[in-house]
């Protein structure tokens, strides 16, 4: 209660009280005054001529009346000077012609002055109607002898034309007329003045009330539908990703499936970190309107069906999922797809010597050259039988090998298996054909091998020590041209130990080869030295000492090329190892920073030392050092896809992985977003409820002493707090506080909401009775209200907003077209759709 609101006329003119507040109504005047530029010091002399009178009336009118609308105002002038002219044509006055619209925007000739003066000299009955028929004669008069009754009655029709026609002339005789004004009345004159105007400012509040709480309604309208847009749009490009993701259909060529791996990474890279952005920014935008609306004493805001917060979480924890198990699968059908290739490469290789060693041999075994043939030729074709057996046996590894990488390539699910398996399928009929020919032709050999006897030695032994040698040729070449895989130095190194050991065998072979072309030598020497014509050709064997001669040119051809292979695999196994190091020694420093971050950023957060406003100066900082970092990461990525390019998938040298470090980056950008936040709901907070620094900083202390949880309170830590803080809690009140800080029962006390409690009784907030009682004033204390009063009391963007959503009153007695503002007023305040 101010001291204006204490004046009260009955009061005023009580004699007791007149000695004890003289001095307190002249202090009251002069405190108006003032800003007028002078003040009283005697009340009976200093309002006699009517001018401080003015000024103080005009500086409680400014003060107390709403702004009059241009409009209305130039509306009442002219309705007001008609109603002049039309008395002063009562009079016998005869003025000149001209409407009382040019009056007042002052196009005319006569003024609102003259017009006031004319309508003064009937008031006063001071002069005769023929002076007033001069201009100058008006004015002259007004300067020397109607001065104060100007001033008094100019300024009693100005107000009373505006506002208050029941003052016109109330104090006029008993200020200008009298040699000493009695001050009692003149402070009840007064009094009056201020006791009209407060019912205007009663009207101005309740409006300016009610256009408050409507556009902080439109505001929180305006947020939830940006809400549901920009969570709508998430879960569709969550909906519309994951089928992508969760398409398991592996491509038959690695070509294939590295543009597939291409695509995921271009994903990763591009795709996704603005729908992360999108993710943050949703949370923080829900927990702004959530602040918001508990500030403005809203209910919480629940959005549609299916775009809660969580819902939001649990699709993008989904789709995270799925996102794993994409990158493996893609990862684990390269290594398939390269184990496939390597494999159908050995396949081939082998078949085709394979297949060039079978080349005729069944047309062989099932000759019948022994019918004819001497008991030489018998017992060369027997020897010669024999050693093809020797030679088969030796092939039957062969065999095995390729039914063996058959199987495998079926198990790994080769997309040309059906060629594999035919070609398989056609070595292994023709081996067992050749096994069923080859007991065929000894059966036959047998029984005619009592025709023969003699046997020549010297052949024999060379076709038997040939065939071995010739087979161990063939699987040195196929060693030699094996193709290989490896994965890290080590194993590189394991294959070229195996080929030095293979080189060492050299000279051994060396001199298996001297000793069987030493037979053939033997051979030549015993035919040259008897006069035995050779045909020249071994009857035991179809390999020739040219064909041994030729291999092993071959076999010591081959072994510079795979010591060539060997240490270019060594130069490339070695570049992936340098790949390893650089990517191990980035991740090795950007993990730990990331660490480092959400470790200050969590020490920033709960540090009471300095303003919020200075703790968010510091997260922005930390935030820009934070984006300025990506640098960093994106170098990293550049190496991890070097990597993968390289068909790199493990590195020794560190424990932290790109999918790591993408997963700390975007908890780090998260976690930042989310702290500033609540600074931002923090000041909020403060600044709405009208809670000090000080304050702000004593509430944070209590709340760090208990806190045991980086950044959340157990029931008992909050209970010992309240207590520590002078609470006296029962059980039944501590549930009730425990319903307001933890009103879904999660266990624990967050800070914003302890701030919240804290703050909740002593705020002051608008309520719906508040809103109710307004929008009474504004409607003459009726129960309802119309649409006129509403136009004309509020601005036109909050009225048409209230007109819209007001209901039509029910009722007896009431205009057509009355609104419900009751039934308004409570929907602002519950779970309504306003």
């Amino acid at each position: 209660m101010t001291q204006e609101d204490d004046w009260d006329r009955d009061l005023l003119l009580d004699p007791a009280w007149e000695k004890q507040q003289r001095k307190t109504f002249t202090a009251w005047c002069n405190s108006h005054l003032r800003k007028a530029g002078t003040q009283i010091e005697n009340i009976e002399e200093d309002f006699r001529n009517g001018l401080k009178l003015m000024l103080l009336l005009e500086v409680i009118s400014g003060e107390r009346l709403p702004k009059p609308d241009k409009g209305k105002m130039r509306f009442h002038k002219i309705a007001n000077v008609n109603k002049a002219l039309d008395f002063i044509c009562s009079k016998g006055v005869k003025l000149v012609s001209i409407g009382a619209e040019e009056i007042v925007d002052g196009n005319g000739k006569m003024t609102l002055g003259m017009i006031w003066t004319i309508i003064l000299r009937f008031a006063i009955q001071d002069i005769s109607v023929e002076e007033t028929s001069a201009k100058e004669g008006l004015l002259l008069w007004c300067q020397r002898k109607t001065a104060p009754y100007r001033n008094v009655n100019v300024q009693n029709f100005h107000i009373s034309d505006t506002h208050l026609y029941a003052c016109f002339f109330l104090m006029r005789d008993d200020i200008v007329n009298t040699p000493k004004p009695d001050e009692k009345a003149i402070m009840t004159y007064v009094s009056c003045f201020y006791h009209a105007f407060a019912g205007a400012e009663q009207a101005e509040t309740a409006a300016n009330r009610i256009c408050k709480v409507l556009a902080v309604n439109q505001e929180n309208e305006k947020l939830m539908e940006e809400y549901e847009k920009l969570a709508s749009e998430l879960l569709e490009w969550i909906r519309r990703t994951i089928p992508w993701l969760e398409n398991r259909v592996a491509e038959q060529t690695m070509r294939s499936m590295q543009q597939k791996l291409e695509d995921f990474r271009d994903y990763r890279r591009i795709h996704k970190p603005p729908r992360v952005q999108e993710k943050c920014q949703l949370e923080i935008n829900f927990n702004t309107l959530q602040t918001k609306l508990r500030l403005s004493n809203r209910p919480a805001f629940m959005p549609s069906e299916g775009k809660m917060v969580s819902d939001i979480a649990n699709a993008w924890k989904g789709l995270e999922q799925v996102e794993k198990g994409y990158e493996e699968w893609l990862l684990t059908e390269i290594r398939r797809l390269e184990r496939l290739d390597h494999l159908a490469e050995k396949f081939k290789q082998k078949c085709s010597m394979h297949e060039s060693w079978t080349g005729g041999k069944e047309d062989l075994l099932s000759q019948k050259d022994y019918e004819s043939a001497s008991l030489m030729e018998i017992r060369a074709l027997m020897r010669k039988h024999e050693a093809f057996e020797s030679d088969l046996a030796a092939h039957q590894d062969r065999v095995e090998q390729i039914a063996a990488i058959a199987q495998e390539l079926n198990e790994l699910d080769y997309h040309d298996a059906a060629t594999v398996n035919a070609r398989c399928q056609g070595i292994c009929d023709q081996w067992d054909n050749l096994g069923t020919l080859t007991q065929k032709r000894r059966d036959s050999l047998e029984r005619v091998e009592k025709l023969w006897e003699t046997i020549d030695q010297l052949y024999l032994e060379f076709a038997k020590r040939a065939a071995p040698f010739n087979n161990w040729m063939d699987g040195a070449m196929e060693d030699l041209q094996d193709m290989f895989i490896v994965h890290s130095i080590e194993e590189i190194q394991s294959l070229i130990t195996a080929h030095d050991q293979f080189k060492a065998t050299l000279p051994e072979a060396d001199k298996e080869r001297m000793a069987t072309m030493g037979i053939h030598n033997e051979i030549l020497k015993i035919a040259q030295t008897y006069g035995i014509k050779l045909s020249g050709i071994n009857p035991y064997t179809n390999l020739s000492p040219q064909d041994i001669s030729n291999k092993w040119d071959a076999v010591k051809h081959l072994v510079p090329l795979r010591d060539q292979m060997l240490q270019e695999e060594v130069a490339r196994q070695q570049a992936n190892e340098r790949l390893r190091r650089q990517f191990a020694a980035q991740a090795n420093i950007i993990g730990p920073w990331i660490q480092t971050k959400m470790e200050e950023i969590s020490h920033v957060s709960v540090d009471i030392a300095g303003s919020l406003e200075e703790q968010m100066n510091s997260l922005k900082q930390y935030e820009q050092n934070i984006i300025n970092y990506k640098s960093n990461i994106d170098k990293l990525e550049g190496d991890h896809q070097l990597s993968q390019e390289s068909l790199i998938f493990d590195n020794k040298h560190t424990n932290y992985t790109m999918e790591h470090v993408r997963v700390g980056w975007e908890q780090l950008l998260t976690t930042i977003a989310r702290t500033i936040n609540e600074v931002e709901n923090q000041i909020l907070t403060r600044d709405a409820k009208g809670i000090s620094q000080e304050q702000l900083n004593e509430f944070r202390a209590s709340f760090n002493h208990f806190d045991r949880r980086n950044g959340m309170m157990d029931p008992d830590d909050f209970r010992a707090c309240l207590i520590s803080m002078g609470y006296d809690l029962g059980e039944v009140e501590f549930a009730r506080i425990m319903t307001l800080v933890d009103p879904n029962n999660t266990g624990v006390v967050t800070f914003q909401a302890f701030i919240d409690f804290m703050t909740r009784e002593t705020a002051e907030t608008d309520t719906a009775e508040q809103v109710m009682a307004s929008f009474k004033i504004l409607a003459s204390d009726k129960n309802y209200i119309t649409v006129d009063e509403l136009r004309r009391e509020l601005p036109p963007e909050q009225a048409e907003y209230c007109i819209s959503r007001m209901t039509r009153f029910i009722g007896t007695d009431c205009p057509t077209g009355a609104l419900d503002y009751i039934s308004f007023s409570s929907a602002l305040y519950g779970e309504s759709d306003l």
